[in-house]
């Protein structure tokens, strides 16, 4: 079988970029599946994770991101020329390779893909949540921009074959549709790596910007540290991104360099997980947060807000971890100091954290993939 994969790009170190090459892995080495990786915007840049021998990766070179910083009036002008560019050289490219399945990770050429007359079956694989696009609030042009495709999403993932959702929430969310189904991201073993629980140190993980909420999760810190009570134990961001500088200014200019830190990626992330006491998610939305999931595999209690969407599947609250009101940093701050307050509790949940490796195993989880795949209805 001959399987495509459409996506902005693979250099950033994201949860989707991790997801989509893990089971690529699995397809290639356990199927013998040929395997072909098209992307938009990765300009010669490396692959963040390693890229599994044999899969062919290509670049249309049509630079979507180019725009992010113009005027909304020109981002929008910019926007349709790309697509339209898009759109000829994917063509040329699908009509080409002739695959059996052509998956794409939304949003860049889910408008005009199933309009590839190329035989292969279209999947359209949603890692966030149906609304992702209102997330930021945005007013103006571009906030009725985000309206309106919000709107126009529903009609966009019924021309698929198969619609890919990760949790039961989202699912909720889009209604009764003929082609949606839900397949959860695989939480990976993570070897030894394991935590003790005994560590004063909270980890966060994710791109330092908008959609992960770190801004909500520093303000949250400061009030754990203005108690006075807390100063031994350190929170440790690990993430890349515009929100950077904001975020370190933050954390100067309320006196938290000794306890709150914001650190570059790392490949070697289930050292950092095994290294802490538990994971806080502060995110604005997610589709199934990878982040959450691999940190509770190795044996982390997790803090976490509310949001659209993931937490609700995977988080049994006060047993697993616990769930926050989205937006409540109070509650968030109270929350994180009851798991700092009590060590029992603490490892308790960490040990049923753990349990996700089964729920959510890879064999599980990418059988649903192959019989999707498989499936000629």
């Amino acid at each position: 079988m001959k399987i495509i994969y459409c996506n902005h790009s693979v250099y950033n170190p994201g949860g989707m970029e991790r997801v989509m090459l893990n089971k690529i892995r699995w397809m290639v080495e356990r199927l013998g599946w040929e395997v072909m990786i098209v992307t938009t915007d990765q300009k010669g840049r490396p692959p963040f994770y390693p890229v599994p021998e044999g899969v062919r990766m290509v670049d249309l070179g049509i630079n979507y991101s180019d725009d992010n910083d113009k005027h909304p009036l020109r981002k929008i002008a910019g926007y349709l020329r790309r697509r339209r560019l898009h759109k000829k050289r994917l063509t040329q490219l699908l009509m080409r390779e002739r695959a059996d399945v052509v998956v794409s990770l939304y949003p860049s050429e889910s408008s005009f893909i199933p309009d590839i007359p190329d035989g292969s079956r279209k999947v359209l694989e949603l890692h966030f949540c149906k609304f992702f696009r209102l997330q930021y609030g945005r007013h103006g042009l571009l906030g009725w921009i985000d309206r309106r495709r919000t709107r126009q999403d529903e009609d966009i993932v019924r021309r698929f074959d198969r619609f890919v959702v990760l949790t039961r929430e989202d699912r909720g969310y889009w209604g009764e549709m003929p082609n949606i189904t839900v397949i959860p991201n695989a939480a990976l073993p993570m070897g030894e790596h394991r935590s003790t629980g005994e560590r004063k140190r909270i980890i966060a993980v994710g791109r330092l910007d908008y959609q992960k909420g770190f801004d909500r999760l520093l303000q949250a810190w400061q009030l754990v540290q203005r108690t006075g009570r807390y100063g031994d134990w350190r929170l440790d961001i690990f993430g890349q991104g515009e929100w950077r500088g904001m975020m370190e200014n933050f954390i100067r200019d309320n006196g938290m360099e000794t306890t709150a830190c914001v650190n570059a990626p790392t490949k070697d992330i289930a050292r950092e997980y095994a290294e802490s006491a538990m994971l806080v998610m502060s995110s604005h939305y997610e589709g199934f947060p990878m982040v959450m999931i691999e940190a509770m595999a190795c044996g982390l209690p997790v803090v976490a807000f509310d949001f659209k969407c993931g937490p609700k599947d995977i988080i049994r609250d006060g047993k697993n971890g616990i769930l926050v009101q989205n937006d409540d940093i109070a509650a968030l701050a109270q929350a994180l100091m009851g798991m700092m307050d009590d060590d029992i509790a603490r490892r308790r949940m960490g040990d049923e954290a753990r349990k996700v490796v089964d729920e959510y195993s890879e064999e599980r989880v990418m059988g649903m993939w192959k019989e999707l795949f498989e499936d000629k209805k």
